[in-house]
């Protein structure tokens, strides 16, 4: 990934940064708890600027439920994808994500290719179109949820590129996989698809069936191969821990907590519809602790 040049235009007053950082972390601590117990595990001033960029992600992720209509959406992204494009930093002073965010890819000389990226992405979260395919699914998990990863690299490595890329790629795709089928209730009642529509169609399955909740065994069908399908990436990223410096670990944490996901929703009774799959805290942060022990 290429590096980006320092530009004055992204200098953040100082004296408001803590209060910045501080914000990102609260926010992180409330709406994503897989990510903010695994940020503890990294040394403590990696963790400021890794919760700049998930609270980056998060806000990004938000945007439908902030709006009633997609355009109002799509302007609020636009906001985002100029700032990054180098709109003045004083519009982002009001923002405490936004100067956390700028302050980060200066620090880190971080690419800003990747962000607007993700941004780009989730403009299908706007509207109810479903998704085409799994390749088109697991294109828009490397964008949003493995190019995360990968930027928490590049600030867990100091600002440099350490590679690793094929390994976020299979991580981001299997945590966006469970996370979207865990999000599976809250999607359909929404009117949001992201089963593919290939394997849907496949299993007798269309996108009006699953909104008005009658998808029956073809849904189910649907969900079983897509399980299948984050494993098959947990097992290229097993394959290729070896090669991922313990220093970057952090970044790759709440992937361990893929496959308990996937296990709750094989329990019995699981009704995609109403089951919200989450685990006891407790047993969150045993996960997560036995996973970084082992770095």
């Amino acid at each position: 990934m290429p590096q980006t040049d320092t530009d004055d235009r992204r200098e953040i007053a100082p004296a408001r940064l803590p209060d910045a950082y501080a914000h990102c972390a609260a926010l992180i601590r409330e709406h994503d708890q897989d990510r903010y117990i695994a940020t503890l595990y990294a040394p403590e001033g990696s963790r400021p600027p890794l919760f700049a960029l998930y609270a980056f992600s998060h806000e990004i992720a938000r945007v439908r439920a902030m709006v009633s209509e997609p355009l109002p959406g799509e302007v609020r992204l636009q906001w985002w994808r100029d700032l990054l494009e180098g709109q003045p930093a004083g519009e982002a002073q009001s923002h405490p994500v936004a100067a956390a965010l700028l302050d980060t890819i200066r620090r880190f000389r971080l690419p800003v290719a990747p962000l607007t990226a993700l941004i780009d992405a989730r403009i299908f979260d706007l509207y109810d179109d479903p998704m085409p395919s799994l390749r088109d699914l697991e294109g828009y998990a490397g964008e949003t949820s493995s190019a995360l990863i990968r930027l928490a690299c590049i600030v867990l490595a100091g600002g440099r590129d350490p590679g690793g890329a094929t390994a976020c790629g299979h991580a981001g795709v299997a945590y966006a996989l469970a996370g979207l089928m865990r999000a599976f209730p809250w999607h359909a009642a929404e009117g949001q698809v992201y089963l593919p529509a290939d394997i849907l169609s496949r299993n007798g399955v269309t996108r009006d069936d699953i909104v008005r909740g009658r998808g029956g065994p073809g849904v189910l069908y649907t969900l079983k191969e897509l399980r299948e399908i984050a494993r098959k990436h947990l097992k290229h990223l097993a394959s290729l821990t070896e090669t991922i410096p313990p220093a970057l670990r952090p970044a790759f944490l709440p992937v361990a907590l893929v496959e308990p996901y996937l296990r709750r929703m094989e329990g019995r009774g699981y009704d995609p519809y109403r089951t919200i799959v989450t685990l006891p805290a407790w047993r969150r942060q045993w996960v997560l602790w036995r996973a970084a022990r082992r770095t």
